[in-house]
Order: structure tokens, then C-alpha cells, then sequence
């Protein structure tokens, strides 16, 4: 992932930005309503040939890469269906490899959100929403990411689109374009909207587009993309504060989360996902099964 990318890391203030109050008014309203959360942390990719010998066990070939990852993490931001709309039975075989706990959260066609911009869009939303349904129950929150220059100006399309969605299909929305952030009136706006109809905001934290880490939450439901530095020591930090923050909302009645670890190369997302797991398992009493680093490079003070 490049955006957000920056090449000075010391300049960059990480800190984590305070609960909005429309997480606290969710909060409020979820006093009554606590339930098992279900946590889910992964990759936004599976087909990396660099984790073979690190990741995957040498000798694995390409074909197989998600036959051992299921097997390693519990979901996967499945961003390859923003490129192109596999056919039913490789969807089904990918479902196929998975068992019933793990979830696929794949990512809108790039026509619908970039070609398009969620206008006269309902073929391609039709054929998208078709094709993920045969993820069956292994179907977890799908994703719209629009690009950085869909400016409030389109708010119309966005209310249009979401409206105009079934009810009942879980999907979360990524907004880029900064006066999304800066205006005042087009925030309240779009992430009430978002609220009203159920649709997850999506947080990103990236190092060089810190107004995107907006810590409101519309649903009860946290949809994190998390991206990396490649193993820089305020990677670690970071997720340290990320756990500590949502061990505070898995307090206050927060039913789900999604967690995606990214790096710019990818290279080192396993390393960091087995941190994060690791220290969500310690602070928040869960029972999450880390990956298995089979050539682990990273210094050993890190983990702990």
C-alpha cells in the first residue's frame, strides 16, 4: 500500500487521536447490548512468493499459498477483486479451503468506485454482490474505497449508492479525500449517514495521512487498516496503543473487529500480525492463534 507512505518516519506524530463522540454516543447506546466479541486479524494479501521459507514452509508452490494461510490466520482484506471479478467456482474454491470461523472482506470493484464513482453502477454492483454471496457463510464485511480525490461535492453519489444497497449485506466505506476530514459540516455528514445505514467506517492508519485515523465508529463494528513501516520500531508502538484502545472498546460493547496489517512491500506483515495477535491475546484475554513465523529475522526485543 503507498498511500500515506513518507519517507521520514522521525517526523511523524503517531499519536493515537482520542474516541470521537460519535464512538461515544455508541458507546451510550450499547451499555445493554454486550456481546462475545468476534475478532478477526489478518493480510491484505496471501500471494506473497518472499514469505516461502519465512511465512509458507519451502517448497510451497503459488497454487497453494492459500491452502497454508487459512490455516494461519482467521481473515484476509481480499483487495484482488478490486482488479477483476473472479468466476463463481474459484470463489468457491477459495471458500472451500477455509474453515467456518475464517472470513473473506473483499474489496468493491474499482469500476464501481473509480471508473463509475457509484453512478449508474448497479450491473457491475449486481455482478459484485452475486459473486461474493458465493463466499457463503465465510463472507465477512465487504469494502468501498473511495479515491482520494471523491471530494464532499459527491456526497449525493455516496447516499445514493449506500442507499440503494440490500439492508442486509455488511459492507464498510473508506473515505480519502481530506475535506472529508477538514470540513466540519461534510464529516458530520457522511459518517452520520454511514451511521443511520449501518455501514462501517473504515479507520486507516498510515503514516503520512494522519486525518484518515478518525476513530469514529458508526456501527458496532472497528474495520482497521493498519500499514506498517517494515518493522520500525514505531510499528511496535503503535500497535501497542491500538490494543490498549481496543481493549477499551471490547469494554464498552464493541461486537466485532477487523484488523489488516499492510506494509508498503508487504514483506514483513506476518511479523507484525503475529505482535498484534500476540499482544491482543495478553491484554484482552483472547484465545487467537498466531501465526507461525517459520524464519523469524526480527530483532527479538520487540516481541514480547
Amino acid at each position: 500500500m503507498e498511500f500515506g507512505r513518507v519517507e521520514n518516519i522521525k517526523s511523524v506524530d503517531f499519536t493515537l487521536p482520542e474516541d470521537d463522540k460519535l464512538t461515544l454516543q455508541l458507546f451510550k447506546e450499547l451499555k445493554k447490548k454486550k456481546t462475545k466479541p468476534k475478532v478477526y486479524v489478518g493480510c491484505a494479501k496471501w500471494g506473497r512468493p518472499d514469505w516461502v521459507g519465512k511465512f509458507y514452509p519451502k517448497g510451497t508452490k503459488q497454487a497453494d499459498f492459500l491452502k497454508y494461510y487459512v490455516t494461519q490466520f482467521n481473515s484476509i482484506e481480499l483487495n484482488a477483486l478490486f482488479y477483476q471479478l473472479f468466476p463463481v467456482p474459484t470463489i468457491e474454491k477459495w471458500a472451500g479451503l477455509a474453515d467456518d470461523n475464517f472470513r473473506f472482506c473483499p474489496k468493491f470493484s474499482h469500476v464501481i468506485t473509480h471508473i463509475r464513482r457509484l453512478k449508474n453502477a448497479e450491473k457491475e454492483t449486481d455482478a459484485f454482490l452475486n459473486t461474493v454471496s458465493h463466499f457463503g457463510n465465510k463472507l465477512g464485511t465487504s469494502f468501498i474505497q473511495l479515491g482520494d480525490n471523491f471530494a464532499p461535492k459527491s456526497f449525493e453519489s455516496i447516499h445514493d449508492y449506500l442507499k440503494a444497497l440490500p439492508r442486509d449485506f455488511d459492507v464498510a466505506l473508506e473515505l480519502r479525500h481530506p475535506d472529508w476530514f477538514a470540513d466540519t459540516v461534510a464529516s458530520s455528514e457522511v459518517f452520520e449517514l454511514m451511521k443511520e445505514l449501518g455501514v462501517t467506517a473504515i479507520i486507516t492508519d498510515t503514516s503520512g495521512r494522519r486525518d484518515v485515523l478518525h476513530t469514529k465508529l458508526t456501527t458496532p463494528k472497528a474495520f482497521i487498516r493498519f500499514v506498517g513501516n517494515g518493522l520500525h520500531p514505531t510499528d511496535f508502538k503503535r500497535i501497542d496503543d491500538w490494543v490498549k484502545r481496543i481493549s477499551h472498546w471490547l469494554d464498552n460493547g464493541l461486537h466485532t473487529l477487523y484488523f489488516f496489517i499492510h506494509q508498503h512491500d508487504e514483506l514483513h506483515s506476518p511479523e507484525l500480525s503475529k505482535y498484534m495477535i500476540d499482544a491482543l491475546n495478553k491484554k484482552c484475554g483472547l484465545r487467537l492463534e498466531p501465526p507461525k513465523i517459520i524464519d523469524d529475522n526480527s530483532p527479538p526485543s520487540l516481541f514480547k
